[in-house]
Formats: C-alpha cells, sequence, structure tokens
C-alpha cells in the first residue's frame, strides 16, 4: 500500500527558489580579478625575465670583451718580445762581424808576416837572439801561412761572410722589425676583432672603439749609431778574441854607449774596434824596433815591419793611428831617420807603436761591403717605467633594439722572471724578452668622474 505525500497532505513542496543565497547575483567577478592577477604577474615575470636576459647578455658580453682585451695585450706583448728577439738577433750578427773583421786582419797579417820571413827581413836568428828560441819559431811557423791573404780580401771567403751577416742584420732584420714594429696596433686590433667574431658568430652589428690607447705612441725609432754603438762595444768586451793584442818584447842585450838603459824591442799590436760610423775594422802589425844612434838625433828606433793587416769597410773612419798615407817600401835611397823627420810627425825616439808598418797596412787595407749599425726601435724615453695599455669599449644592438655597452682594460708590461744579481729593478727595454699581457682597471670614458 502505498502512500503520497502531496499539498494536502501538509507535505514540502519543491520550488527553484527554495535553495538561493543571500548575494546570489556577484558570482564570476572573482575569476575576472584572478585573470588580472594573473596577468599583472605574467606581466612582472615577463618583464623580469627580459631584465634577466638582458643583464645576462651584459654579463657574457662582458667576459667576452675581457677576452678580446687580453687577447690584444698579448699580441702587444708578444710583438715587443718579438722585436727583442730581433734586436738580440742583430747584435749577434755584429759580435759574429767583429770576428770577422779580426779573423780577416789577422789572415792578411800572417799572409804579409810570411813574405817578410821568406825574405828573411829581418832574419829569424835576430828575432832568437834578442827576444828567443819562441818568437823565432812563430816567425818562421808564418812560412805555413803564405797566401792566407787571399781569404781576406774582398770577394775572399771571409769577405763574403761580413757581407751576408750584414745583408742580414740590415735588410732581412731590420725589414721584420719595422714590420712587428709599425703593425703592433693593427695587429692588435685585428686579434680582438677576431675574438669577439668567434663569440658571436654571424653578427657584425657592434662597435669597438678604443677610449684610451697609449700603445701608438709607445715605440720610436731610434739611430743605431747613437745607442746600438756603446751597447756592441760593452759587448765585445766579453770575448778574449776581440781585446786589443798588444806585447812588447824588449832585448837583454845593451846597445848604444848614449843610451844604455833602451833595448831593441819586439812590438806586436792589434785591436778591433766599432768606428764612429758604426762599422768594424781591424789592424794587426808587428815590427823589430832595432836601436840606433848618430851625432845628430841622438838614439832612435828604426822600425822593420814583420807583418801588417788591415780591414777597413767601406765609408769606415779611419782609425786614430800614427800612419801616413804613402810610405817607402825600401829605404836603400834615404836614410829611415831622415824619411821620419822630412815626412811624419812620428816620434821614433820613444814611440810606443808600429807606425811604419801601420802606414804599409792601411796602404794595403781591403775595403769590405757593410753599412754599418741599423736602425732600430726601442722605447719612449718616457715609458720605461709604465706599460703599453689601452682601454676598449664594446656597444652591440640587440633584436629588440636595446645597446649593451661594455668596457675593459689591458696592457703588455715589463717584468723579470727571475730578480737580477745586483737587484735593482730592470727597466723596460726591446732587448729583453719580459714582455706579459695582463687585463687593468678601465680608464673612465670621456665625461666620467
Amino acid at each position: 500500500m502505498t502512500s503520497r505525500v502531496g499539498p494536502a497532505d501538509g507535505g514540502m513542496r519543491c520550488s527553484s527558489d527554495a535553495g538561493r543565497l543571500p548575494g546570489g547575483n556577484q558570482q564570476g567577478q572573482v575569476l575576472v580579478l584572478g585573470m588580472l592577477l594573473a596577468g599583472a604577474v605574467a606581466f612582472a615575470f615577463v618583464h623580469h625575465f627580459e631584465t634577466g636576459t638582458v643583464l645576462a647578455e651584459k654579463v657574457r658580453q662582458d667576459h667576452v670583451l675581457d677576452a678580446a682585451a687580453y687577447s690584444g695585450a698579448l699580441v702587444q706583448a708578444r710583438s715587443l718580445n718579438m722585436l727583442a728577439y730581433i734586436h738580440r738577433t742583430q747584435a749577434a750578427h755584429q759580435v759574429a762581424m767583429a770576428h770577422l773583421v779580426t779573423l780577416g786582419s789577422l789572415a792578411h797579417f800572417a799572409g804579409t808576416e810570411a813574405q817578410r820571413a821568406a825574405m828573411a827581413n829581418p832574419p829569424a836568428y835576430v828575432i832568437a837572439m834578442h827576444f828567443g828560441p819562441e818568437h823565432a819559431a812563430a816567425y818562421l811557423s808564418a812560412l805555413q801561412a803564405s797566401g792566407l791573404e787571399a781569404v781576406a780580401v774582398e770577394g775572399g771567403s771571409l769577405a763574403s761572410a761580413y757581407a751576408r751577416h750584414d745583408a742580414s742584420v740590415r735588410t732581412v732584420l731590420a725589414s721584420a722589425a719595422s714590420r712587428v714594429a709599425e703593425g703592433l696596433v693593427d695587429t692588435r686590433n685585428q686579434a680582438m676583432q677576431e675574438v669577439l667574431r668567434a663569440n658571436y658568430p654571424g653578427e657584425t652589428d657592434f662597435h669597438l672603439r678604443m677610449v684610451d690607447d697609449d700603445t701608438s705612441t709607445y715605440l720610436v725609432r731610434q739611430s743605431g749609431q747613437a745607442v746600438l754603438a756603446p751597447f756592441m762595444r760593452r759587448i765585445a768586451q766579453l770575448y778574449a778574441f776581440l781585446e786589443p793584442r798588444n806585447e812588447t818584447r824588449r832585448s837583454l842585450f845593451p846597445v848604444s854607449a848614449r843610451c844604455p838603459t833602451r833595448r831593441h824591442e819586439l812590438r806586436r799590436r792589434g785591436m778591433t774596434v766599432l768606428d764612429d760610423q758604426g762599422r768594424w775594422q781591424s789592424v794587426d802589425t808587428q815590427a823589430y824596433h832595432a836601436l840606433r844612434s848618430n851625432r845628430w838625433i841622438g838614439c832612435y828606433y828604426r822600425e822593420y815591419p814583420m807583418g801588417w793587416g788591415w780591414i777597413l769597410p767601406e765609408a769606415a773612419a779611419e782609425l786614430d793611428l800614427e800612419y801616413v798615407g804613402e810610405a817607402p817600401d825600401t829605404f836603400g835611397q834615404q836614410d829611415f831617420w831622415r824619411w821620419v823627420q822630412q815626412s811624419t810627425a812620428w816620434n821614433i825616439a820613444t814611440g810606443d807603436g808600429n807606425p811604419l808598418a801601420t802606414s804599409w797596412g792601411h796602404a794595403n787595407r781591403q775595403a769590405w761591403q757593410g753599412g754599418g749599425l741599423p736602425s732600430y726601435h726601442d722605447l719612449a724615453s718616457d715609458r720605461r717605467l709604465t706599460a703599453a695599455h689601452f682601454t676598449v669599449e664594446l656597444e652591440r644592438l640587440r633584436h629588440d633594439g636595446i645597446r649593451v655597452r661594455s668596457r675593459s682594460a689591458a696592457e703588455a708590461y715589463f717584468r723579470r722572471p727571475h730578480e737580477r744579481a745586483d737587484r735593482r729593478r730592470e727597466l723596460a727595454s726591446t732587448f729583453h724578452p719580459y714582455w706579459h699581457a695582463r687585463l687593468r682597471t678601465p680608464a673612465a670614458a670621456p665625461g666620467e668622474n
């Protein structure tokens, strides 16, 4: 049996308004606020993301520019080291040339001494009697050097070697040094551009400019004769073969009652010098000085040349030695002392050199081909305590039109790898390959404090 609940039974009737809440007509407004808030959050996120992207781009660009600046400084340091190696190589060639002219004068000297020994003028027994058998043996051994002077004449092996060294110094190496010095700035800038292109492949819309550049005035060309000549003379002192070859032996026997303290002398003279024109030359002589006396001038030395040789390159400055341009080959027609009084200013009473042998050496001098010391590149006088520095600025345009700027600085500086023995500071130089590279604090842009 079923029952039905209806209105008549006092039951509840369902209606569409029975469950409506107060304020129900405001539904959906929270969604709008949520959308607005989500948009603001999204905008902030995008903004901060874009800012982070620009910041990351700026940091990356700073690192790239630092790498480029360091590479530029490294190129500068390597260029300065290359100059140092070139200059040191030029100095080594100059030392070789000094040895060659010395060998040349010794070869010519040996050849002429062989001629005099063969002529017995002076006789070997006279040398042995007054100065000992070892000097006579050395005199006679020169006979084995007969014809050796041929290697010292122009076109001979020694002269040809000298010319090749000179060409290497003044043509090959000097040209290489000029290219390194004159292309220093361009080579550095090219290296920095290559670093930028490697980090930004395909990108060309960036501007690299120098804010401060000390390198362009860092090097100056110097005269080789003004500075290199004293330097090369100091280097030559390190080699015993280039030292003066001077020795005097005196006889033990008295000769004249007019001058009982004087003796016959055997004088060996030789020197290798870098003259005032920057050319190496060498002269070697030996002579027997027999003590003589007469009533007109008293005691004097009669010189008998035993050997001579003089290498005098083209345009060389003649040395300050006692000699005359034209000296007789023999004195059969005129007394030696009379000729000296009439034609020279020599002091044959107390002289110390071999003026007659030197005169014969000058008359037979060998003019080798050579152009003297080359010019070289040195640091400007006010740069020896500073580094070759520069400051560079990079500006790039992003795809969104934002320009990103970075600045970096670097330098090539001079420092010895080890402390000097005297513990003094080594000044910067283009003769020592002690150049290094490093970053430095960038210089302020124009208008910045």
